[in-house]
């Protein structure tokens, strides 16, 4: 007689493993558990990476890339170069150049008042600036006012974020002051932070006018701001030194602070992969969880393979059964890593004031690779419980 070969469905297949899940939902857990964490962690830094990347685009986007910096270099002996008094004011009648802004050293201190220790200096430094430095830089301020012609003549210093926190000042309505260079100096403002001149931030800004007559500050400028038009950059750059100190531009320095940024966003990208590897680990880890569960699983269930044996299941049945079982478990886990690591990823944007960002491509590749983490975990135990002869399996029945 002609017997009729045995045959596996696919939909028959899901629901045996579903079914086998199902049976054992401790140790089902337990098994995703380790899957979940492994793709969660993928997820997570990969979404927090991204998340990153475009606050910083859209910030670059945001302030532009046509501030340059112009700063003396050092002189063909050795030492500090110095910028003539004349460049902004020559830098100012470049065609493009929409704006230009100078700083000036100023050997002084700041301090909250004049009992302070001259050693705790917080790392402030003072600057003289001129007046269009804040439109220059298209910055902001928490509160007061910069400097104008008025206040630039007189003892009135704007702080910026850090330095402002630094000295406990909340207030810039000249009824503070502060002493700077053993003088009183009325706070007139205090700056939002700066990305694209983060040395500010711990600075405290006063007028060229008084930093000359009051502190005895020379007026050559230690760092030039220049915006120019956004086209026109790479053509303002190639004469920006000569321009600045025409009798020795090679001594000038010229620098775009938006670089800066662009390399904080390609240097995130560099080490996530550290963080990549430590996701993969926890994964690899998570699919040899798997595999001993499955292992213990064959050995629990040898009178169910028997008996599917001895009705006409084939080798090849039961192996794919047990490798659908490891699947659907990783696809499991790997489906509750992602949303734990998505929620891990809003989470952490919202309290660094982002816009989450989880590619779906992220979601994808996470969960194929737990699906073939599982996959691959089930082979050996599929083939163990697939060499179980019949007789030997009904044995434990």
């Amino acid at each position: 007689m002609n017997r009729r070969r045995s045959r596996l469905r696919a939909t028959d297949t899901w629901a045996l493993a579903a079914h086998g899940v199902a049976g054992r939902p401790v140790r089902a857990l337990l098994s995703a558990l380790g899957i979940a964490l492994g793709v969660a962690t993928l997820v997570a830094v990969l979404g927090i990476s991204s998340s990153s990347r475009a606050q910083l685009i859209a910030q670059i986007d945001a302030l532009g890339t046509n501030l340059l910096t112009v700063t003396p270099g050092q002189s063909l002996g050795g030492g500090q170069a110095v910028l003539p008094g004349t460049a902004p004011a020559m830098v100012r009648r470049i065609g493009p150049v929409q704006s230009a802004a100078a700083l000036g050293d100023v050997s002084a201190n700041v301090y909250r008042n004049d009992r302070i220790p001259a050693a705790n200096t917080d790392a402030i430094t003072v600057f003289s600036a001129q007046t269009n430095l804040l439109q220059t830089l298209q910055g902001h301020l928490a509160r007061g006012r910069f400097l104008n012609q008025a206040t630039a003549r007189f003892p009135a210093v704007v702080l910026g974020a850090s330095a402002a926190a630094a000295l406990g000042v909340d207030r810039a309505d000249g009824t503070i002051q502060v002493w700077l260079g053993d003088h009183w100096f009325a706070v007139a403002g205090i700056l939002e932070p700066l990305p694209l001149a983060p040395e500010l931030d711990r600075a405290a800004l006063i007028g060229f006018p008084v930093a000359h007559t009051l502190l005895g500050a020379r007026g050559s400028p230690v760092e030039i701001y220049v915006r120019t038009n956004p086209a026109s950059v790479a053509a303002v750059t190639g004469v920006l030194a000569a321009t600045a100190d025409p009798a020795a531009p090679q001594n000038v320095t010229i620098s775009n602070p938006a670089d800066a940024l662009t390399a904080r966003a390609d240097a995130s990208v560099a080490f996530q992969g550290l963080l990549l590897g430590l996701g993969a680990i926890a994964l690899l880890v998570g699919g040899i969880g798997i595999a001993n569960v499955m292992v213990i699983s064959v050995l629990g269930r040898r009178g169910e393979i028997g008996l599917r044996r001895a009705l006409g299941a084939t080798r090849a049945h039961i192996a794919v059964q047990f490798v659908a079982e490891s699947a659907l478990l990783a696809l499991a886990g790997g489906a509750a890593g992602a949303v734990l690591g998505g929620f891990a990823t809003t989470v952490y944007a919202t309290a660094r004031h982002w816009s989450a960002v989880v590619p779906a491509p992220t979601l994808a590749a996470a969960m194929g690779a737990a699906v073939a983490v599982g996959g691959v975990a089930g082979v050996y135990p599929a083939l163990r419980a697939a060499r179980l002869s019949p007789a030997e399996a009904l044995r434990t029945i």
